[in-house]
């Protein structure tokens, strides 16, 4: 599953935006499935350049396309449906921002008891008034290590040992 790296999120900068990219890359052409997420809202329409995905993302012809108006890739849209649809119940997790739509999707997906990986190193964020990108992304890392779920578990891991696993 791939959150929001989209042109118009990429306006702002975002912390190490190319090796970002290209570990979603190796995981993307290593998936069996890839899921592109994509957050539309104003300036974000569907249509603009603003929304398309970012032009060095590789997109395999069968990928899966959903639209959320919330930070939640869960929230009022049919990602559940897809996920069932196509017998997806574990999948790993990369993209952008850390510390709003990645977190959000990967606390409420535990919570419908998906089983996620994060990729701990390819997922990207902008620096914030109250902490540095670099900062929150480390700090997102090991929120998501010790994360309470009893029943599911949630790992964290770089794309490197991710790849390792496949």
């Amino acid at each position: 599953m791939v959150i929001d790296m989209q042109n118009g999120v990429f306006d702002a900068p975002r912390h190490n935006r190319e090796m970002c990219t290209k570990r979603i890359n190796q995981l993307i052409d290593a998936a069996d499935k890839v899921i592109f997420i994509q957050h539309t809202e104003q300036g974000l329409e569907q249509g603009t350049a603003a929304f398309a995905l970012l032009p060095e993302l590789h997109q395999p012809a069968d990928a899966l396309y959903i639209t959320k108006t919330a930070c939640d890739a869960f929230y009022r849209t049919d990602l559940e449906e897809v996920l069932t649809r196509h017998q997806i119940n574990e999948f790993v997790v990369c993209g952008c921002a850390t510390d709003y739509c990645v977190d959000a999707t990967i606390k409420n997906g535990a919570s419908r008891g998906y089983a996620m990986t994060v990729a701990l190193d390819a997922h990207t964020t902008a620096n914030r008034p109250a902490a540095l990108a670099e900062v929150l992304i480390e700090h997102y890392n090991d929120v998501w290590r010790n994360f309470t779920i009893p029943g599911n578990t949630l790992r964290v891991k770089t794309t490197a040992d991710i790849l390792t696993d496949w």
